[in-house]
């Protein structure tokens, strides 16, 4: 069991230690909690220091305080913000017990630190999150000194791909030391922008026997394997390396409880208590390692921020979403992970889950409602709209209403123009100017202006209907605001501040275009949906310019001088490698040999330009479901000014000098031959992009 891990500075208020007390004190006293070696985990403040703790009780009992050993500051966990590590390697001291846990236990003390807990049968021990991933991990000394059983709550937030490396690493702990490890994760939103991945697993010497469903809506799911501890002590006597170790380690202090795991009946006694039989197949009644099946990309796409918007929205108290939906790649991905949502909650609730189904009446405010159909609890919770301009084509409204028909949305077709109108209206009483787009003579501020106000306008309207839909539709509440911008946008800056990328969350701002472009061909394949397959094969456009004889003149690609794929690429070394600018230029020269030196030189500056003028953007972006390592959110995920030189002047300088030295050298050998140092081609740097014709860059959005 795990504390509300996000507390974040409300660690800070003695009120969040005190109401864990209180929390603890329940279950102390409660009936299910007996018989049962129980471990939960709650802040706890031992001499005025602050400790991440697992606390173990037993029977109305405390055994032991537990305090985390390794904090976690990377990526974008703080936990050393708040908490401080246990640095007493196998000591325990004495913890006074808050009075009103000492009149429930009967205990005025208890130890607290770096202990492991012996009963008759065995020896239990612990590792805490972080202390899995850290390079001296605990359990391997425990596992010398002859605890056989670790049991490790976690924390570990959900990125995509990353369920290969939770695995890899629970199932080398147990092979390589022997062993149980209990990897117990806390999974779903706990009110902030990370999803954890709830992966939980029981693996015994490298075997893993049971596992919990990644992608649930339950708010309990238990994970039970049967085992037999022999076969850990057969399989660690059998690694003569291993014993000769363990003959000199150095012992951890031990809680002494009188109190067996194992049973101590006969065979058949076991077989008729058992509980979990899904992966019993012998008459001992031993649990047998399942198949271990991942999920591909665009499958935990689809179902991650999906359980993270179920999450948002049955805590938030709204009755559902408003989407402004244009027919893009972007929002169109947006109302598929919702169409996701709908259908794991008519699973759920098929399987007669019944929190799940209190939740979705609750919601919708019907006490006596069943969701059956997808496509229709869609239409329940799901406003979408298309809001278009004079500058929209038909084709867009027209892929937004056929995915929206597909999915089952309520969806609207809107025209603002009259709203923008208005808006310029009041310029042009005071100024006595009309501003003009580019294609009519307009200069590049005027331009942008023009565009600026169309976008903004559509959020002003989208706040207007996700107030009022659900009041036309005799419903009480109103809807939450959802947000299309990517990774790749929001790192760029190509988007405008306050405009249909600022919403109430946002559940693909931690993905980039190329990853939701593969997203979507899946799930239109999966779910048949047509009217992807044409969305995908669309131009990206933001649609903000007056078309040309009905067709498009505004790609996006085109105005921000560089490809998504480009983007990517960019991305991944700025944030993954922390790559500057000039060393991303030394990086892509010999990855890019389809470029000369010189182009490379001028994508690299064109991008951080970029970036340097639009930083200040990412500190209004909508709060974003955390999704991958390499997210530009400015919140936790990447903290760095938002006021640049944008001209680099330093590190430009650099990179030209190189650029000259590259040259020099090629003429003196009498053509390029490639980097001196050769360099492991890497997949997901392969962008492919056509060379920039000429060293002038492109408009630069600031606004």
């Amino acid at each position: 069991i795990r504390r509300g891990y996000n507390c974040e500075d409300h660690f800070y208020e003695y009120d969040t230690i005190r109401h864990s007390w209180e929390v603890l004190a329940v279950l102390l006293k409660s009936s299910i909690c007996e018989d049962i070696l129980i471990d939960v985990g709650m802040p706890v403040m031992h001499k005025n220091v602050t400790y991440n703790c697992r606390v173990a009780f037993l029977n109305r009992r405390i055994l032991l305080i537990r305090p985390k050993m390794q904090m976690c500051d990377n990526s974008i966990y703080r936990e050393g913000r708040w908490f401080s590590p246990w640095r007493k390697i196998r000591t325990v001291e004495d913890y006074f017990l808050p009075r009103q846990i000492a009149q429930i236990t009967g205990q005025t003390v208890v130890p607290i630190g770096d202990a492991v807990i012996a009963t008759r049968d065995t020896c239990i021990g612990f590792e805490i999150c972080e202390e899995l991933w850290h390079p001296d991990s605990n359990h391997i000394p425990a596992s010398l000194d002859g605890v056989e059983i670790i049991s490790n709550a976690s924390g570990s937030m959900f990125e995509i791909r990353k369920a290969y490396e939770v695995v890899d690493l629970v199932k080398t702990a147990s092979a390589k030391a022997g062993g149980c490890y209990m990897y117990s994760d806390f999974f779903g939103c706990d009110g902030g922008r990370m999803f954890f991945m709830g992966f939980s697993s029981i693996t015994v010497n490298g075997a893993m026997l049971a596992r919990a469903k990644q992608f649930s809506l339950r708010e309990v799911e238990v994970t039970t394997a049967t085992f037999d501890l022999e076969v850990i002590r057969s399989y660690r006597n059998g690694i003569r390396s291993r014993t000769h170790s363990s003959a000199s380690s150095p012992a951890y202090p031990r809680v002494k409880i009188d109190f067996a795991l194992t049973s101590d009946g006969e065979i058949c006694d076991l077989m008729s208590s058992r509980i979990d039989t899904s992966h019993v197949t012998d008459e001992y009644s031993l649990t047998t390692s399942p198949e271990i099946l991942y999920f591909r990309p665009e499958e935990e796409i689809s179902m991650a921020p999906a359980c993270w918007l179920w999450d948002y929205l049955r805590r938030s108290c709204q009755g559902g979403f408003f989407l402004p939906l244009s027919g893009g790649v972007d929002s169109s991905s947006v109302a598929c992970i919702v169409y996701s949502m709908c259908r794991m909650i008519v699973e759920e609730v098929k399987t007669g889950d019944p929190q799940v189904l209190a939740d979705v009446r609750k919601i919708v405010g019907d006490c006596d409602y069943v969701p059956t159909d997808p496509k229709q609890l869609c239409n329940t919770l799901l406003v979408t709209c298309y809001m278009g301009t004079e500058n929209s084509s038909a084709q867009t409204k027209a892929r937004a209403s056929q995915l929206a028909s597909q999915i089952g949305s309520y969806h609207l077709s809107i025209v603002i123009d009259t709203a923008i109108t208005a808006v310029l209206g009041i310029f042009q009483q005071v100024a006595k100017m009309t501003p003009k787009f580019r294609v009519h003579g307009g200069s590049p501020r005027e331009n942008l202006a023009l565009q600026n106000v169309q976008a903004r306008m559509r959020m002003v309207v989208a706040y207007l209907f996700a107030q009022l839909m659900l009041w036309v539709r005799g419903r009480p509440g109103g809807l939450l605001v959802l947000g299309s911008s990517n990774v790749d946008e929001a790192l760029r800056g190509y988007f405008t501040k306050y405009d249909c990328s600022s919403a109430d969350i946002n559940p693909i701002g931690g993905i980039s275009k190329e990853d939701l472009k593969r997203f979507l061909v899946w799930f239109g394949e999966r779910h048949g949906l047509s009217a992807i397959k044409q969305i995908l094969e669309a131009t990206p456009t933001a649609e903000l310019e007056p078309l040309k004889g009905g067709q498009l003149v505004q790609a996006d690609e085109v105005d921000m001088g560089m490809t998504y794929k480009e983007l990517a690429v960019y991305g991944r070394l700025r944030k993954l490698e922390c790559s500057g600018p000039f060393s991303m230029f030394c990086q892509l020269v010999p990855r890019w040999s389809h470029c000369s030196p010189q182009e490379v030189a001028d994508k690299v500056k064109h991008f951080w330009r970029c970036y340097a003028i639009n930083r200040h953007k990412m500190t209004i972006l909508t709060p974003a479901c955390h999704l991958e390592t390499y997210s530009p959110d400015d919140n936790r995920a990447d903290h760095r000014q938002f006021l640049y030189n944008h001209t680099w002047k330093w590190q430009f300088d650099a990179i030209d000098e190189q650029v000259k030295k590259i040259n020099e050298d090629d003429r003196g050998r009498g053509k390029r031959e490639g980097p001196k140092i050769p360099t492991k081609p890497q997949s997901s740097y392969g962008a492919v992009s056509t060379p920039l014709k000429t060293n002038k860059l492109p408009r630069l959005d600031c606004d």
